[in-house]
């Protein structure tokens, strides 16, 4: 089943049945429901407040007024809920940007930086292995020619990289794609992202699949693809996989990551759990509200949150802190590398491995 009309970063896709299970109960009332829900038109673009069209009115890119929410059930209960904001780029739209914003540029200083090179793949990275494919069988198409493809496409751009990356996957996608990247940007030359997203559109803006592009504070990325078996055609993307990847010394890394990605709209709505078999042992949720990307709203959520990503990486650490002080239990780095598989940019613990 496809949607009836195109998604736009405006656009608000349909709740589907399975959001209404049971099974997605606790996550549903996670997201703010104050927040309208309201449609754009397949071609929306940004408009300024009082409805006059702005000189930024043409970018489909994006920010977005967000929540994050941490639940850990288990070993011990742990919760917090603080407020960031994330841009959501339309990556054929950088340059534009780029030239238009003044806050705002590509690999060049800016209050806000984005680099190509923060993303998939590192630029210069050596590769303990390569991330398995989640397409199944099609994994036996991949071979010299496509690593040969992700060595030129590091250097071509973000996009390049990406749709490089997906293809040695086994799903090729057209020259076309249209890619929107939900990140943080470097902050005065700070960057940190825990997690980024990537939401891949045809020609008619209608969902071909997502990347979720995991970080961890060692400066490890791991991609997980979200291919179009896991779209429910209501406008998410949903897949439970092996985890294998180091994110945090307490949690294990042989849990799964359960993903259900919504296609970003007016609301942002994005849940990662991690569980154990079938049991949730973390809930994460990241959801917010859409905001033009202009200078003035730039200025704005600089004010409500200063340096976002030194924020983000301090309460990580400060959240780490409580976790130990309540003696939960705590895995070494280089304890498992075996269980550290698909990593990108590999620590050195990693590299030293046979």
């Amino acid at each position: 089943m496809k949607p009836d009309r195109p998604f736009e970063c405006g656009d608000s896709p349909p709740l589907s049945a399975g959001d209404l299970s049971p099974a997605n109960a606790r996550t549903r009332p996670l997201a703010d429901e104050s927040l309208p829900r309201g449609s754009a038109s397949p071609t929306s673009r940004q408009s300024s407040p009082s409805g006059d069209e702005s000189p930024h009115s043409m970018f489909r890119s994006c920010l977005y007024d967000c929540s994050v929410m941490h639940h850990r059930l288990a070993p011990k209960e742990h919760h917090f809920r603080y407020g960031i904001f994330q841009f959501c780029l339309d990556l054929d739209e950088l340059d534009a940007l780029s030239a238009r914003l003044r806050l705002f540029h590509r690999n060049r200083p800016a209050l806000y930086r984005f680099n190509d090179s923060d993303h998939l793949p590192p630029s210069g990275s050596s590769r303990r292995e390569e991330a398995p494919s989640p397409i199944g069988n099609r994994k036996s198409e991949i071979g010299n020619q496509s690593r040969s493809l992700l060595t030129s496409a590091a250097t071509s751009g973000v996009k390049s990289s990406l749709l490089a990356w997906i293809a040695s996957q086994g799903l090729p996608l057209p020259a076309d794609t249209r890619v929107l990247l939900l990140t943080h940007c470097r902050v005065f030359g700070y960057i940190f992202n825990p997690v980024s997203f990537y939401f891949c559109l045809d020609a008619q803006a209608r969902p071909l699949c997502a990347v979720a592009e995991v970080g961890n504070t060692f400066g490890e990325q791991k991609p997980f693809l979200l291919g179009p078996e896991h779209f429910d055609g209501e406008g998410r993307f949903r897949r439970i996989a092996p985890k294998h990847f180091y994110v945090s010394p307490f949690s294990a890394l042989d849990l799964a990551f359960d993903f259900k990605l919504r296609v970003p709209g007016e609301q942002l709505d994005i849940h990662i759990d991690d569980r154990e078999g079938d049991r949730p042992v973390l809930l994460t949720a990241l959801t917010g509200r859409r905001i033009p990307l202009t200078d003035a709203n730039l200025a704005r959520l600089t004010l409500k949150y200063p340096l976002i990503t030194l924020r983000v990486i301090t309460l990580i650490h400060w959240h780490a802190l409580k976790l130990w002080w309540k003696r939960v239990p705590w895995h070494r780095k280089a304890a498992n590398p075996h269980l550290q598989q698909g990593v990108l940019n590999p620590h050195e613990s990693l590299r030293k491995q046979p």
